[in-house]
């Protein structure tokens, strides 16, 4: 590859809680409004803090560079690349938030920010650079028949010589993976525009979830039998997926990136809601839970306490995520 590579509780009595919970699974399918909870204008609007506030402008201007790319999928790039880590540096030399290998930035690295330097460490310049590498691969595919953004992802991958040579994207597993993984990607750093679809597994979720109140936590717990069946936040959500077929990052601040995210007012039992120190920064976030409705989530909150509910309505509150299947599949294993 060419541009690649890390307290308020409630104490709720048993027939009450599963009267309750009976609401929320027929809540899992009501009908949600919009909103369109992003920032800055062009043809895709990011997101709610999906992208850390020291890079979603820069992303926002430079994803409209062109029309193969957008703002969602200049930053579900990054994310795959680095999880907007800007001195990230693999093992392949490969550098920087946007993954530029040496050979790749002496060519392609531009000066974003007017200072006089190309800095492939320096996000301003490196966030620019590819988008522009975005663009001039777009520009060397663009008679070749096919989506033309699938076409320039699959020329990030493969090269631009193996679009023209199979006209579209190649048959190359690799790259036909990695067309899919940021083409779905992109969704969960992209404002909504309609109304989101309630999630299948959601009901299968938050029943699992259900099952484990009154659990103690356990800092990196898993819920494994070694561990007493005990979870932390993020290994409480990640079963819970799991016990309906979703895989998920065993991290909150990955967790995040696994679907949509719906507004507050638009939130459905079982999504996931977050917790950040800092509001405007995903890859802050410290704490997750499933929301259950009526303000209220189930979660594993602290060393000494118990799987329970606790509100949602606190001053960390960060975001939330409407988990789809597609998703969490096409999130990266480390960034």
């Amino acid at each position: 590859m060419t541009v690649r590579k890390a307290w308020i509780w409630a104490t709720v009595a048993v027939g009450a809680a599963l009267s309750f919970v009976m609401l929320l699974v027929v809540g899992v399918y009501t009908v949600a409004g919009n909103l369109a909870n992003g920032i800055g204008g062009g043809s895709v609007a990011l997101a709610k803090n999906a992208v850390p506030a020291a890079y979603s402008a820069i992303v926002q201007k430079w994803g409209n560079l062109c029309s193969a790319i957008n703002p969602a999928l200049l930053a579900a790039q990054l994310y795959q690349e680095s999880g907007f880590n800007p001195n990230a540096k693999s093992p392949a030399k490969a550098e920087g938030i946007a993954q530029f290998i040496p050979g790749t930035w002496a060519i392609h690295g531009i000066d974003g920010n007017g200072d006089g330097k190309a800095d492939v460490w320096d996000p301003r310049d490196a966030i620019p650079s590819a988008a522009s590498y975005d663009c001039k691969l777009a520009s060397y595919v663009k008679d070749e028949p096919g989506n033309p953004t699938e076409n320039m992802l699959a020329a990030y991958n493969a090269g631009a010589y193996a679009v023209i040579r199979y006209g579209g994207v190649p048959p190359y597993k690799e790259t036909q993976n990695y067309v899919r993984t940021i083409t779905t990607l992109a969704k969960s750093f992209a404002a909504p525009v309609q109304r989101l679809d309630p999630s299948k597994q959601a009901a299968g979720a938050i029943n699992y979830a259900q099952q484990k109140l009154g659990t103690p936590y356990l800092w990196g717990g898993d819920g494994t039998p070694e561990e007493g069946g005990r979870f932390d936040c993020s290994g409480l959500t990640k079963a819970a997926y799991a016990s309906v077929g979703i895989t998920l990052p065993r991290v909150a601040n990955d967790q995040y990136n696994a679907g949509p995210h719906p507004s507050r007012n638009e939130l459905l039992p079982g999504d996931l809601v977050f917790f950040s120190h800092d509001p405007t920064n995903s890859r802050a976030i410290h704490h997750v839970g499933i929301y259950v409705g009526g303000g209220y989530m189930i979660d594993a909150p602290r060393t000494g306490a118990v799987i329970r509910f606790d509100p949602i309505d606190n001053s960390d509150y960060f975001g939330a995520t409407r988990v789809t299947a597609d998703g969490a599949k096409a999130l990266p294993t480390t960034v």
